[in-house]
Order: structure tokens, then C-alpha cells, then sequence
């Protein structure tokens, strides 16, 4: 009986089947290739510096001028670190520094999670209009609030009540960790307009009856963000501390501004050139009035590895939460 139209079937031939196999098989081979030199290239890229900063810390100063030693160091040394730590006083520092860093950082996470919060849920006469402003705080370079923000910190006064009580014109907050502190608390400090919006929009993602369950329990404003919105923020909130914390450890525009005494990584490391011209020559044993200068070359290489030193503890951070960060990005939905 002859098959109807809807009933017929192509035959393809055999040859024909096996080719197409093949040209699959072999534009995926090629897509493999491309995808996996593609990575291959940019992971070179970015870790080539990185590399090329750990041979340095362990290579040996007659190696230097050696031209057959590239990457690999033909003697081995910790003199570099030892005298970088040494120009950097690193220990001490790095305490100083963890230890700012982790407070403003938290400081950050909690006012940005509670002005997120405020924007999702709360609506009030010129919220969209507050809420367009942040995100343009985003956008406006940080060198265009440098005068208004050293003027404000110089002369700190808020609502004008030290004038008020006392006829002076504020507190100079300068060379202080208060400037960062207040902005980190008030929401305004480094990158605070991107993780307000990361909060925001998580909130906004989220059912509103567990806060009617709240409301009905007797929760008010602050206790449901409290005890119920923030704990299941946690994508978020992995995503906004480990941003702020890297940032902020690397920061040198505030810290210059508001804080260029202060012993912070960041500074000391913008200053680690001269430094170790000053104090390499003494601490290898020659006098202060020697008149011997340290060989330029050897110079870069404490540099590099005082750098080394610097950004140490965010690889090391790094390879112990990278996942939970990977994970975190994923959830909260940010991109780009």
C-alpha cells in the first residue's frame, strides 16, 4: 500500500550520515580547541604579572644581570622577603590593615543591606527619585567629590551642633579613620551605590508574606529585617563583603584623601619606591651617611616583592572562598 504524504520518510543515505557525523564531530573538536586556547590566553595574561612577581621574590641578586635566567631563579633566596617585610614593617601593617578593612567593610554590608532593604519594601514620596540618585552615584567619578568631601571632614559638624554649643566650625577629622567609618555606616562609603542595588533588587525578589507572617507575629520594620530578611540574604551579602573587602584593601583615592598618615597597605605600597631606596643600603649593614645607593635594578625587585607581600592575603582569601564567591555571584545575579 503506498504511504501517504504525511506518512513518508526521508532516507538518508548512509555515506551521508556518517559525514555529517563527522563534520559534527570535528566542529565540535574545533570549538574545544578555540574555547580552551581562549581561556588558556587570558588566564595568561592575568597570572603572567603574578608569576613573574613570585620568580622575582625568590631569585637571587647575582641573578640578576645573569641573561640566561628568565623565569626560573638559578639560586634561590628569602632575602627579598625578608628585606621587603622589613621596608614595609609588614606584620604590624598588615594587622592595621586587616583590621580597618574588616570593620568598614561590615560597616558597609549592614547600612547598604538596610537601605536596600528600605528601597524594596518601602514606598514613600521620592523613593524612585533617591533611589535614581544612587544609582547615578555609581556613575560620577570619585574625583569630583574629592574638595567637598575634604572640606566636609575637615570642618565636621553634623546638623551644625558643635557650632551651635561651642561657636566653632566642626571637628577636624582628617588622619583619622572616621571619615571612612561614617561613610561605611552611612551608606556612602566606597562603591555603596552598587551594593545598594544589589540588595535592593534581592529584596525585591522576595515573597512579600513572610513579612505579612512577621507583621501578624508583632515584628516591626527592624526586627524583620533583622531576624528575617537578612539571614536569607546571604548570597548577597557574600557578594557585598567580599567586593567591599577587596576594594577597600586596595583603596588609595579615600585613604590618600582623608588618611595619607595612617599605616595602611595601600599607601605604604604607593610609597614603597622611595622607601626602599632609602633603607635598603641600611638594613644590608651601610651606614645612613655612606653615601652608598642601592643598585636600582636590585631596588625593583624588593618592589616587586613587597607587592608581592601587598596582595598576598587576597589570594590567599581568595583560594579559600572562592567557591562560596562563585556561588554567591550566581544567586544574587550580578553580572557584567
Amino acid at each position: 500500500m503506498a504511504a501517504s504524504g504525511t506518512d513518508r520518510m526521508v532516507v538518508v543515505p548512509k555515506q551521508n550520515y556518517h559525514m555529517h557525523r563527522v563534520r559534527n564531530k570535528t566542529s565540535d573538536l574545533l570549538y574545544s580547541i578555540f574555547r580552551y586556547a581562549l581561556v588558556i590566553g587570558i588566564s595568561f595574561i592575568i597570572l603572567y604579572p603574578l608569576f613573574l612577581k613570585v620568580s622575582v621574590a625568590f631569585k637571587d641578586k647575582q641573578d640578576i644581570y645573569n641573561p640566561t635566567i628568565y623565569m626560573i631563579p638559578q639560586h634561590f633566596t628569602l632575602d627579598n622577603i625578608r628585606l621587603a617585610a622589613q621596608v614595609l614593617d609588614y606584620l604590624p601593617l598588615l594587622a592595621n590593615t586587616l583590621l580597618f578593612v574588616t570593620i568598614t567593610t561590615l560597616l558597609t554590608a549592614i547600612s547598604c543591606a538596610l537601605a536596600g532593604y528600605g528601597f524594596a519594601r518601602f514606598s514613600f514620596p521620592g523613593s524612585n527619585v533617591l533611589f535614581l540618585l544612587v544609582i547615578l552615584t555609581i556613575l560620577v567619578p570619585t574625583s569630583t567629590l574629592m574638595v567637598p568631601m575634604y572640606l566636609h571632614f575637615r570642618s565636621f559638624d553634623f546638623m551644625g551642633i558643635i557650632q551651635l554649643f561651642s561657636g566653632k566650625n566642626g571637628i577636624n577629622l582628617l588622619n583619622t579613620y572616621w571619615p571612612s567609618m561614617i561613610t561605611a555606616a552611612t551608606a556612602g562609603g566606597l562603591k555603596a551605590g552598587l551594593f545598594i542595588y544589589i540588595f535592593r533588587q534581592f529584596f525585591k525578589g522576595m515573597p512579600k508574606e513572610i513579612e505579612e507572617a512577621a507583621l501578624i507575629d508583632g515584628a516591626g520594620g527592624f526586627k524583620t529585617f533583622a531576624r528575617i530578611m537578612l539571614p536569607n540574604a546571604i548570597s548577597p551579602l557574600i557578594t557585598v563583603i567580599l567586593f567591599s573587602f577587596v576594594w577597600q584593601y586596595n583603596d588609595t583615592f579615600y585613604s590618600a584623601l582623608f588618611m595619607s598618615e595612617s599605616p595602611l597597605i595601600s599607601l605604604k605600597v604607593a610609597s614603597l619606591p622611595a622607601q626602599a631606596n632609602q633603607l635598603i643600603p641600611q638594613l644590608m649593614g651601610f651606614g645612613s651617611n655612606s653615601g652608598i645607593k642601592a643598585d636600582p635594578n636590585y631596588v625593583a625587585m624588593i618592589v616587586d616583592t613587597g607587592i608581592l607581600l601587598a596582595i598576598a592575603p587576597l589570594i590567599i582569601l581568595y583560594l579559600f572562598v572562592q567557591r562560596y564567591f562563585v556561588e554567591s555571584i550566581e544567586r544574587s545575579g550580578v553580572v557584567g
